[in-house]
């Protein structure tokens, strides 16, 4: 199949969008498929619309819009996925539901990265037939637990988190809460924090350690060199960063929001209003959620591989000219 991916690649650090798309195509391409990312070929068989913002998002290579013309002018028989990964809820927006709800209709189908996401839209008037969610995962070639450090009990446990956005929603107010927990007598010897990232200049984060954005294997790296993954991300639809530090052994501590419990709610903890309790039951249990880590079955081939049997499956089974598939 030739497929058209509706995304810039960007080299460098850029956010959980921009991985998908790079361990997609590169799945794709192995498997034998041609990979574009336009929409000028005449020939394209499946055009993946990832963000329809187009023009108005740095990553958007072509909106819905695009598709239609696309359809109507050039070739009728693409068959369209549309792939839905954001909301209002996660950064408190308005209109960006009702947005991408018009904008699948161009699509046959509609993948979701999580239950919570899709029901959100279900709610708004997405057809249940036409909705699928596939979980996200990252490149496990890099990501594993290959190497990982082991925390002895006689000191300090190292906690980390990593984040593209610096959108207060990624966690900020879990962040300055273990912030100041380390300056405490009760845990300043028993834990440590780093944030690897951007990171808002609202929050002053005095005991704990800040690393610029880092990617692939230099990231890894990093997050093998610690014991426990924590995020206190709001209203999540998947995220990228929990995903990276259960792939590489860490159990998680999670703020039990939005998708995010989906990809970790069997390895780790969740808290809402309880998160030192949490993190004290944590160090208690720490053995047995350890253990769990080599259960995690989340990476980018597991997901290309779904992505792959959903597109082969709306190819072969598409509608004649101008039909939509249902």
């Amino acid at each position: 199949m030739k497929i058209s991916i509706g995304s810039h690649v960007v080299k460098g650090p850029w956010g959980g969008g921009n991985l998908f798309v790079i361990n997609l195509s590169n799945y794709l391409i192995k498997k034998g498929h041609t990979v574009i990312y336009d929409l000028i070929d005449d020939d394209i068989d499946l055009i993946l619309l990832t963000d329809p913002r187009g023009k108005n998002s740095s990553s958007s290579s072509f909106d819905h819009n695009d598709i239609k013309t696309y359809k109507k002018h050039v070739n009728p028989n693409a068959v369209v996925v549309h792939r839905i990964n954001e909301c209002d809820e996660r950064k408190q927006t308005t209109g960006l539901n009702d947005f991408y709800l018009r904008a699948s209709e161009v699509a046959n189908k509609v993948v979701f990265v999580s239950e919570w996401l899709k029901n959100i839209f279900l709610v708004q008037g997405m057809s249940s037939n036409k909705s699928s969610v596939i979980l996200s995962g990252s490149d496990k070639d890099i990501f594993n637990n290959i190497n990982s450090s082991t925390w002895k009990k006689d000191s300090k446990l190292k906690l980390i988190t990593h984040h593209w956005s610096a959108n207060l929603n990624k966690g900020y107010a879990v962040y300055k809460q273990l912030d100041d927990l380390i300056s405490t007598k009760k845990w300043k010897d028993k834990i440590e924090f780093t944030y690897v990232g951007n990171i808002s200049e609202e929050f002053n984060l005095v005991n704990t350690k800040i690393i610029p954005p880092k990617e692939g294997d230099e990231l890894a790296k990093i997050l093998k060199d610690y014991h426990l993954y924590v995020t206190g991300s709001i209203n999540e639809p998947s995220g990228n960063h929990h995903i990276e530090g259960a792939q590489c052994g860490l159990p998680i501590l999670f703020l039990d929001s939005g998708g995010t419990t989906e990809y970790c709610k069997d390895f780790g903890l969740g808290f809402t209003d309880d998160f030192e309790l949490k993190l004290e039951q944590m160090i208690a249990n720490y053995d047995f959620y350890i253990k769990k880590m080599d259960q995690y079955s989340l990476n980018a081939e597991t997901m290309s591989e779904e992505y792959l049997s959903l597109f082969k499956n709306l190819f072969d089974n598409r509608s004649v000219k101008n039909q939509k598939i249902t």
